[in-house]
């Protein structure tokens, strides 16, 4: 583990320096691609190193109830922090049908571990604070790809940590520091063993992944706005990259 410490941030600083070169016909959404490629390399290598691994023996080993009872879990725990975006937002609707989803979910769900609001018609509503941002109109910024954490941007990153610190519902919050170290594990696990699949599809069919990965994030993060925004007809039509609703996106970048 010490070794990995210090070879970490070599690989990192490699791939960076690797990923330096700017493109011939660079996408206006993303003027830093050069940096960006680098540390998604990085990203990658870490994902097919010990990510991907652990989850595929994760899925390997453990039974799909369990999966889907820790799955929901952790889904649920992320209900509050939606809802309280969805107040800010001013959509009072989507405020009370989430929070009445999670006390669903808490309840009859045993703690989340069944999804019966969602078995009774009462659909997730992913949110976080950059889609509030991007409700107030903060213009979502360039693309940036951050280092172990995946594809986002300028006003994403910030949703980011506003999130961190504006989300108390979560393991975090945990004093037991091995239990809360042993759940935050679970919880990176099962957000990459959730995009497992995404990834094999990206591996399949596309020829350049990292442009791949780009234009469906931005492409689901606009439709999300423009979905609270009432900005376009339709945009509840545009393709969901995210494992059952949830918005979440693999512990190294990768979908």
């Amino acid at each position: 583990m010490k070794n990995l410490k210090r070879v970490a941030p070599l690989l990192a600083a490699s791939a960076l320096l690797a990923g330096c070169a700017t493109s011939s016909q660079p996408d206006p959404r993303d003027p830093w691609e050069g940096a960006n490629r680098g540390i998604y390399q990085f990203n990658d290598a870490v994902d097919r190193a010990v990510l991907r691994p652990v989850a595929e023996f994760y899925t390997f080993v453990t039974p799909q109830p369990a999966r889907n009872c820790i799955h929901n879990v952790f889904s649920n725990l992320g209900e509050i922090w939606s809802a309280t975006n969805s107040f800010l937002q001013a959509r009072g609707h989507d405020f009370f049908n989430t929070l009445g989803r999670f006390l669903l979910n808490t309840t009859m769900g045993v703690g989340g571990c069944f999804d019966v609001a969602s078995a009774n018609g009462a659909r997730k509503i992913p949110n976080d604070f950059g889609i509030t941002l991007g409700v107030w109109g903060v213009g979502q910024g360039p693309y940036v790809v951050l280092p172990l954490l995946g594809p986002s941007t300028v006003r994403d990153g910030a949703g980011t940590a506003v999130g961190v610190f504006g989300n108390i519902v979560n393991v975090r919050e945990i004093d037991n520091v091995r239990v809360r170290n042993s759940l935050w594990g679970l919880e990176v696990v099962d957000t990459r063993a959730s995009l497992l699949e995404a990834s094999k599809t990206v591996d399949r069919t596309a020829i350049d992944p990292y442009s791949f990965v780009r234009d469906a994030y931005l492409q689901r993060r606009n439709a999300q706005v423009l979905q609270r925004t009432g900005g376009a007809d339709g945009a509840d039509n545009l393709p969901d990259y995210s494992d059952d609703e949830d918005d979440v996106e693999p512990a190294a970048g990768q979908k």
